[in-house]
């Protein structure tokens, strides 16, 4: 479902408090989307910029998210970790109205689609 041309992809209650949710797109890496204690959402890639995580499956505190690979700080605002690592998950636009979550879908059709997905094990 689409307003104002956002596309909706779950309610604010649909996200876990401290967790996230992954958005699944035609092409790319999933989009993990975030809710702090204070009911704040974000939106990053559902990729550390490290190793390649799934930033998903960390721990938020605050406005920040712990790789649960390696444990880096990223920041949930803009994507980047904290010092003294470095580097910047891809960050989407998030709104929320009426207790529901939209993304931009020119984003999501668009932002890091080439990039793929970490694999364990042998590469072939």
């Amino acid at each position: 479902m689409k307003r104002d041309g956002w596309t909706r992809v779950c309610r604010v209650e649909d996200i876990p408090v401290l967790g996230a949710r992954r958005v699944a797109r035609p092409q790319g890496i999933a989009v993990a989307v975030f809710r702090n204690r204070e009911d704040e959402v974000f939106a990053l890639l559902d990729r550390c910029p490290h190793k390649g995580g799934p930033l998903s499956q960390g721990i938020v505190f605050g406005r920040s998210v712990a790789c649960p690979l390696h444990n880096w700080t990223i920041a949930l605002d803009d994507g980047c970790a904290r010092a003294p690592d470095e580097g910047c998950a891809v960050k989407f636009a998030c709104r929320v109205d009426g207790g529901e979550v939209f993304l931009d879908p020119a984003e999501l059709a668009s932002l890091a689609i080439d990039l793929e997905a970490p694999r364990a094990g042998p590469r072939k």
